[in-house]
């Protein structure tokens, strides 16, 4: 290959175009059809070529070269875009009943004649819609609230197998907006966890919120790091595309370049439908991506806008949800761990298993009673779920499997951290210990004290907390605030730079506030609610100090049980000298009321859904302190739905409901105006 670069701007503009369209070209045979016809290095030596050119003619760059997928300049935020076509969510099915339902409505809506069917994988990713001009790629936006997206261009861009050109060797429509599913394959999310954990960060709960986050990062050259994919599978609006079906729109989308996922087949009646549906449950784990379900659609175009759609879904399509992924294991042993409060949590250890796209190693056993109750023994089989597809759990033990040599458990009957005697009080069903110098109680007392609801301090995470302690440097949460950079420094993996950033950012916590102090504090059954309520109504420590059991139940959502805790945590002189040092720090224990709120939000009640780019607790504490209530569910009561991006079945009930929805601008709007 020729290394000169072009003397003149004409010379250099016919190279960078014939080198685009090469590397377009073979960039689509590996990444969409997996059918390479040139090895690494030769692309590679033509990505350089392109990027050596336009280095020295940089007004010859466009968005759509191949040589911004690398990722351009970190952004300070997503703008909010309206999509062309409304984004709809879809309604679910689990059972071969309700798909047979759903085809009832179906017939139904087209007078009684028999629809043909599209079934498609459920890919278990992040909603992108894109759109086109000219057959090049102009927006990428999220799902948001399926009117209104963030606009994540820069970061779609870097994802090779989204088209930055269409295929001009077919008829490229001169508007396009299709929609599909960005996901992370489960080996690059494995590789990433590797080097999360090699760093000391934590890690990544899953691939679907892996790539989530990953097309949400402000900065394109992290998103480009990542070995993003996608597959389209719909359409928004367009002009001109030509096809009647939606099988014709896959192969359609094909010949222009998308990558469509090829597991999608045509049937002509439901029962054929089903038994597609029936035969993933077990094949899905031989994919390298996740999946949730597969998607049924009314084939014919036509139909499709014949039957419509409600408020919240098509009318045409429906998808049918997996149960709950389990999975069989072994339990090799069952140990506690002593949380903050001295309550004891027994932790299974089991011999890893994949689970819902993860590594399973863990699952919590609560208590003593719910051993007792599922009769869970060391060396059992065990069937274990993800509880609300997050957290690892025992279902329960396959009492065929047992040998004879399983091993029941039995609560220590001393604190494994600190040796003192361990009790359970009547009506409790925790054992607990009750050593308040208990080793494991301070260190978790601390990790929750730094935590992000509560002084939200940067930098100081678990391992840190047991260096200092190790270090002697700690012997509660307030001698936080009298370290100094020698100190810190001196601690392994702590260099001179990392010790005064830590410093620092301790410093600025002084200043959280009352709410966050309060949570930080660790008061039994207050959690960063109430914290925000009892701020927002006593302004002052010193006031909260002071009230009495009546007073605080007079609060609106503060219960006798929080009642009780508070004054009992205000009587131990312990916990009054520990308030009185944070406030000889120089930790601020008052919070201010915003100077006017809007008197007509008392009483309302409000839910929040999706993601919000203030903290939620902060969102929540703007709403008390204007006398409004936050609820967790939607309801007829609720007055007000704020939506965040990637807003989901709340946001659904809530225009159901005919209830008020509010973005997040709208939502600041009111809650500060006088």
């Amino acid at each position: 290959m020729n290394t000169a670069i072009p003397a003149t701007l004409t010379a250099a503009a016919q190279e960078i175009e014939e080198l685009r369209k090469t590397i377009h070209y073979h960039s689509h045979r590996y990444y969409v059809l997996d059918n390479p016809e040139i090895s690494d290095a030769e692309f590679d030596s033509l990505l350089r070529r392109l990027i050596a050119i336009e280095t020295a003619f940089p007004s010859l760059i466009t968005p759509d070269s191949p040589s911004q997928r690398v990722g351009g300049v970190p952004a300070e935020g997503f703008d909010r875009v309206a999509h062309l076509t409304p984004m709809l969510s879809l309604g679910n099915a689990f059972s071969a009943g309700e798909l047979r339902a759903f085809d009832a409505r179906v017939r139904n809506g087209l007078d009684g004649a028999a629809a043909e069917y599209v079934v498609e994988l459920k890919i278990d990713g992040l909603a992108i819609n894109l759109v086109y001009q000219n057959g090049r790629l102009v927006r990428g936006a999220t799902r948001g609230d399926g009117t209104y997206g963030e606009e994540v261009t820069a970061n779609i861009r870097t994802i090779r197998s989204v088209p930055l050109v269409l295929n001009a060797d077919d008829d490229i429509p001169p508007l396009l907006e299709v929609r599909g599913e960005v996901y992370m394959p489960r080996r690059e999310f494995d590789r990433l966890n590797r080097l999360r954990e090699m760093s000391g960060e934590p890690l990544m709960a899953n691939p679907r919120n892996a790539a989530a986050g990953s097309i949400r990062q402000l900065d394109p050259k992290i998103t480009a790091e990542r070995a993003l994919d996608i597959f389209i599978h719909g359409l928004g609006t367009e002009e001109g595309l030509g096809v009647a079906t939606h099988a014709a729109m896959f192969e359609k989308l094909q010949r222009l370049g998308f990558k469509v996922n090829p597991h999608y087949q045509v049937f002509d009646n439901i029962e054929d439908v089903i038994a597609y549906c029936e035969s993933w449950a077990e094949k899905r784990v031989d994919l390298p991506y996740d999946i949730d379900g597969l998607v049924i659609k009314v084939n014919s175009l036509a139909s499709q806008r014949l039957l419509g759609s409600t408020a919240k879904d098509p009318r045409w399509a429906i998808a049918f949800k997996f149960p709950a992924e389990q999975a069989a294991t072994i339990v090799e042993d069952i140990f506690v761990r002593v949380g903050r409060t001295g309550a004891l949590t027994p932790t299974a250890v089991l011999r890893p298993v994949r689970l819902a796209g993860t590594t399973v190693s863990r699952a919590t056993l609560h208590n003593a009673d719910y051993i007792e109750e599922k009769d869970i023994r060391i060396g059992d089989t065990v069937i274990v779920h993800k509880a609300g597809e997050i957290i690892p759990e025992v279902v329960s033990v396959v009492a065929t499997r047992r040998t004879g040599s399983e091993q029941p458990f039995i609560m220590p009957a001393a604190c494994p951290e600190c040796g003192q005697p361990i009790v359970r009080e009547q009506g409790e069903v925790a054992h607990k210990c009750v050593n308040p110098r208990c080793p494991a109680q301070l260190r978790e007392g601390l990790i929750h004290f730094v935590s992000r609801d509560a002084m939200n301090i940067d930098g100081l995470g678990p391992a840190v907390i047991a260096s200092l302690l190790e270090a002697g440097l700690l012997r509660d949460a307030a001698d936080l605030y009298s370290l100094k950079p020698e100190a810190l420094a001196a601690l392994d993996r702590m260099g001179e730079k990392s010790a005064q950033n830590l410093v620092d950012a301790i410093a600025a916590s002084k200043t959280a506030g009352l709410a966050r102090v309060l949570f930080a504090l660790g008061i039994r059954y207050v959690g960063a609610k109430a914290s925000a309520i009892l701020a927002q109504h006593y302004g002052d420590i010193d006031k909260l100090a002071g009230a009495g059991a009546e007073e605080l139940m007079a609060i609106a959502e503060i219960g006798p049980k929080i009642a009780e805790s508070i004054v009992s945590y205000f009587a131990d002189p312990a916990n009054r000298a520990f308030i009185e040092k944070l406030k000889a720090a120089g930790v601020k224990m008052t919070e201010e009321r915003p100077a006017a709120v809007s008197q007509e939000l008392a009483g309302k009640t409000f839910v929040l859904t999706g993601t919000l780019s203030i903290p939620r607790k902060e969102a929540e504490a703007l709403i008390i302190a204007c006398g409004g209530k936050v609820a967790s569910a939607v309801s007829k009561k609720t007055s007000y739905v704020v939506a965040g991006a990637e807003a989901g079945s709340k946001l659904d009930k809530a225009r159901e409901l005919g209830i008020t929805v509010l973005d997040e601008d709208s939502f600041i709007k009111l809650v500060q105006k006088p």
